[in-house]
């Protein structure tokens, strides 16, 4: 009986635990005790020697293992010691510009090799990339501890002209200036690490590897692999109906969405948007921008549009604008805009003497539109946000029209000050590879005794309050918002499902405040040679009930090249 017992015993001692012993590691720390416990010696030993370079390096230069062994355990107990502190790092013969914006040391024993780092970056930045610093000539005092840096710029190190592979199309010069770094300038590593991050971010390129440095007769000469992106755009739709006015003739309708990015590898765009969906409506936008003009910082724009309304009016709007990068992510633009509206038909909405809801006007104005983009990507953002701000004034005048009495006109100024004033905000976030959320809200307002319906806001359509045709909307003022939230199947395709919400005012509608909303699913499909989008989209407001009658289906191929 003894025997069979004493073998189970030997059996289920190794399964049991029976007989192993219990490593314990024990460590105080700033009065608090604590302990950890294995069965693994090899594991106690690591954590005990990893503990062990933590205490001396935060100070306990004396810090030491004590091990005590029992009949079923082994401890390991941390003896922290003394706790060490500088009291005096003399830096005297380091140059001040290095060191003069940095605060002092700490007392901490990590203190004084934190300040040896951020002097060594210091350095990196002003043109020393291969400065060294080092504590030298300790002397310890009980626990006290003096010392003196020992620094060592290297040799003065100015920017090169920037390299690409030889496959780009992209003009070295701009790059030279798309990047910020000035060639005969000293190097900064933060510089460096700037462009490359502006690189990848650029709505005209990405890296297709990591940048490159080579130093050579005292200056640094950086390599960018480049790769530009498919971003012109093409999209047109052409269409034949019956012209009602003409007999035996064709009416041309459709749209066309032309968009050529970084022509010539300079930066150059060119953008063309037309549109005619019936006999009397269709718009006209053409936009130019030039950056890097003269050889300077400066980017130059103008912009064209036109808008004729039905039999009602046509409105023209011309602008031309300079832009200044201020920020990493932040741009200021400066612009001057001249918009003139004309009636067709001076019946148009008119009753008796009054005047009709749209005049003949001119307004020039003067403003300043800043713009801060942090997206992860311009072109495909899945984190970060990206708002834009607008204030402009300038002088309306009111032009009297021959078709409409004089007296019409009266209690109206013929020139006065006009105010305009926007934001615009659109945030993306990133949930997990496959889902992730975007919003975004805008807001505008125009501000005038005397405002008609011809200078309002336009809005509706894919662009902002999905579930109405394009431009449904005329708006004095108005606010907006929007969320999205979009199941990934790939980099660029996603499901989605969205709602958008609004308030509008308009002094010609009654009642004059309406507050639309929508909501809808779509389908996002990168298809590697363009990207298709195709929304489904219920809204209501004052003027559309909600009825799958009035569903709109917004849907779209832009070919990219």
């Amino acid at each position: 009986m003894k025997g069979k017992i004493l073998f189970w015993v030997l059996f289920l001692a190794p399964i049991l635990g029976l007989g192993q012993r219990i490593y314990r590691v024990e460590w105080t720390f700033e009065g608090q005790k604590s302990e950890l416990y294995f069965q693994d010696s090899l594991r106690a030993i690591h954590s005990t020697d990893s503990l062990l370079r933590v205490f001396q390096s935060i100070g306990y230069l004396e810090s030491e293992v004590k091990r005590m062994i029992s009949q079923d355990s082994i401890k390991y107990r941390i003896e922290e010691g003394a706790l060490y502190y500088w009291t005096q790092i003399h830096h005297d013969q380091i140059p001040e510009p290095f060191w003069k914006n940095l605060e002092k040391p700490g007392a901490g024993y990590l203190d004084a090799y934190r300040w040896l780092e951020e002097l060594v970056g210091v350095a990196e930045n002003k043109g020393y990339p291969f400065a060294s610093a080092k504590l030298d000539s300790i002397r310890i005092q009980k626990n006290e501890l003096e010392g003196r840096v020992i620094f060592e710029a290297g040799p003065l190190i100015v920017w090169d002209s920037v390299s690409l592979p030889k496959s780009s199309k992209t003009n070295t010069s701009f790059l030279q200036f798309y990047s910020g770094l000035e060639i005969g300038q000293p190097f900064s590593q933060r510089q460096f690490e700037i462009a490359s991050q502006k690189l990848r971010r650029s709505k005209y390129f990405t890296l297709s590897g990591v940048p490159e440095l080579s130093f050579q007769n005292k200056s640094a000469k950086p390599f960018f692999p480049i790769k530009e992106r498919r971003v012109n755009v093409f999209d047109g739709v052409i269409g034949f109906l019956p012209n009602e006015n003409d007999a035996g003739k064709l009416l041309v309708t459709g749209q066309v969405d032309l968009q050529l990015y970084h022509l010539g590898g300079k930066g150059r765009d060119i953008a063309l948007q037309w549109q005619r969906l019936n006999i009397q409506s269709q718009s006209l936008e053409l936009a130019y921008r030039e950056a890097f003009i003269f050889r300077s910082k400066l980017d130059f724009g103008t912009q064209f549009s036109l808008l004729k309304q039905d039999s009602s009016f046509v409105n023209r709007e011309f602008e031309l604008d300079f832009g200044y990068q201020i920020s990493d992510s932040g741009y200021l633009r400066f612009f001057s805009n001249r918009k003139s509206g004309d009636l067709l038909s001076s019946n148009f909405g008119r009753s008796g003497a009054n005047l009709p809801p749209a005049i003949d006007y001119r307004w020039t104005q003067y403003g300043l539109r800043g713009e801060w983009d942090y997206r992860n990507d311009v072109v495909f953002p899945r984190r970060g946000g990206m708002f834009q701000a607008n204030f402009s004034v300038g002088n309306k005048r009111v032009l009297e029209n021959t078709g409409i009495p004089v007296e019409a006109y009266e209690g109206v100024a013929e020139s006065s000050l006009q105010i305009q004033g926007g934001f615009e905000g659109e945030k993306h976030v990133y949930i997990n590879p496959v889902w992730g959320m975007w919003m975004k809200g805008a807001f505008g307002v125009l501000q005038n005794d005397n405002l008609f319906l011809n200078e309002y806001f336009r809005l509706g359509g894919l662009k902002t309050i999905r579930g109405f045709n394009e431009k449904f909307f005329f708006a004095k003022s108005f606010g907006y918002l929007s969320l999205e939230q979009r199941l990934f199947f790939g980099e660029n395709t996603y499901l989605m499902a969205f709602a958008d919400i609004g308030i509008l005012e308009n002094a010609y509608n009654s009642p004059k405040k309406d507050q639309p909303f929508s909501f809808g699913t779509g389908i996002n499909l990168d298809t590697g040679g363009g990207l298709f989008s195709f929304v489904f989209a219920l809204g209501k407001s004052n003027v559309q009930p909600l009825s799958f009658e009035y569903a709109r289906v917004h849907f779209g191929y832009l070919a990219r090249f």
